[in-house]
């Protein structure tokens, strides 16, 4: 069967290309209603209600924009959490992981690109104590890596390295689609990425490209002398207690588990259009999505204490985190002719180092194989929000695409819970 381009799956763990359109869907298929939802207080918090907190009608109000959004928008199961400052406002689950079995606030689910910001915080530490620059070129650890000579490792953290997107090649889609199972390497992918000529001269514009954070790992390993799991548990999980985020070199994710289903292979399998399609996508390899020891699973408490300690600055100098919080891209990213991924930075989508702007909010938002998710901080305001996402039938197009649904309710959420900080999308 022939594979054409149209066919392949088109993925972006860190939900930029979504980011780019940054509109509330309109006209989606209509799925089925939300199923009852689950509450429940980590254990070791403070069984804090939302009436004790004075937000339980606001609790109330996310109960409220989430169930029109699954009923609108074709949601299988979401789990949300709202805090204020370390006090809890909302953490519930709703829908279904499978069908019969109801999703819970502690299942847990692939963070994609939240290890991102984990893997620009290590770096950003390097600096703050004088191990390297982020001027340091990545030629100084891997020298035999085409045009490492001219990039950085700043420009690697901040994506602006103009090195092309492995995702997006052809051959590697193809075998992706052809076998979700298979083990990658991070030699494998990075090859991928930088066999093609640069897209741009370095720190010239920007590009999404998982190849920089793949090459930035391989740097980091070189640089510590230490694998990247053991790098980042030291340096970042340890640090902030994230004891429900963990690494993992397969497709494990430990119990309990919130399950995954995408239709995105039913253009390359050939499913003909009207077909029902769904597949189960929960046990897919990651090992693609980005470099070793930062594929990682995590709940749902772990996403908002991430989004309030990276969007703090918990682990930095006061100068590194407002180096990581630049908002230099704006000045020079602009769309180019064949880059899918290169589009003109403003406030309503903002790349940093490791890090996304929307408005007023600090977050990222991963989305793969049937899983999307939102940790974002608004410092304005001392408010951590993190929701996860899957999808039913009803939310993929006829080529079996879905866009990053959890931005879209991230966004709606954000206007509930901060009013004055809705992030902007236009």
């Amino acid at each position: 069967m022939s594979k054409n381009t149209a066919g392949r799956r088109r993925i972006a763990v860190g939900g930029a290309l979504v980011a780019l359109a940054a509109t509330l869907l309109s006209g989606c298929t209509t799925g089925g209603s939300a199923a009852s939802t689950t509450s429940a207080e980590p254990p070791g918090e403070p069984a804090t209600s939302a009436a004790a907190s004075g937000d339980e009608a606001l609790a109330a109000d996310v109960r409220d924009t989430i169930t029109r959004a699954m009923r609108d928008w074709g949601m299988r199961a979401v789990i949300v959490r709202v805090t204020r400052g370390d006090q809890p406002v909302i953490t519930e689950a709703f829908g279904e992981s499978m069908t019969g079995v109801p999703a819970t606030p502690d299942m847990h689910f692939r963070n994609g690109a939240v290890a991102i910001s984990y893997v620009a915080t290590a770096l950003l530490e390097l600096v703050d104590d004088g191990t390297v620059s982020l001027d340091d070129t990545l030629g100084t650890w891997l020298p035999d890596v085409p045009n490492a000579d001219r990039v950085t490792l700043g420009q690697l953290a901040q994506m602006t390295s103009g090195y092309a997107d492995y995702v997006a090649d052809a051959d590697f889609l193809d075998q992706l689609n052809a076998d979700p199972f298979r083990q990658w390497q991070p030699d494998e992918l990075a090859a991928y990425g930088t066999s093609k000529p640069l897209i741009y001269e370095p720190g010239t514009n920007w590009n999404y490209s998982h190849t920089n954070y793949v090459l930035l790992g391989l740097a980091l390993e070189k640089i510590t002398d230490e694998p990247m799991e053991q790098l980042l548990q030291e340096r970042v999980l340890d640090p902030l207690g994230l004891d429900n985020t963990r690494p993992s070199s397969t497709a494990e994710i430990a119990e309990p588990v919130l399950h995954a289903f995408t239709a995105e292979r039913r253009e390359f399998l050939g499913i003909a259009d009207g077909t029902p399609f769904l597949e189960e996508s929960t046990f897919w390899n990651p090992s693609w999505t980005i470099t070793r020891g930062a594929i990682q699973y995590t709940d749902i408490v772990d996403m908002t204490r991430t989004a309030r300690a990276i969007g703090t600055g918990e682990l930095l100098s006061p100068a590194l985190h407002e180096k990581q919080l630049n908002l230099d891209t704006r000045g020079h990213s602009s769309t180019i002719e064949g880059c899918s991924t290169c589009f003109p930075h403003s406030e309503i989508y903002t790349y940093g180092i490791g890090v996304v702007m929307m408005g007023d909010w600090i977050l990222q938002n991963p989305m793969f194989s049937g899983t999307a998710a939102v940790e974002a901080y608004l410092p304005d305001d001392d408010i951590s929000l993190a929701v996860a996402v899957t999808f039913d039938e009803s939310a993929f197009d006829d080529a079996g695409q879905v866009p990053n649904l959890a931005t879209n309710l991230f966004r709606e959420l954000a206007g509930v819970v901060a009013p004055g900080h809705a992030p902007p999308t236009r």
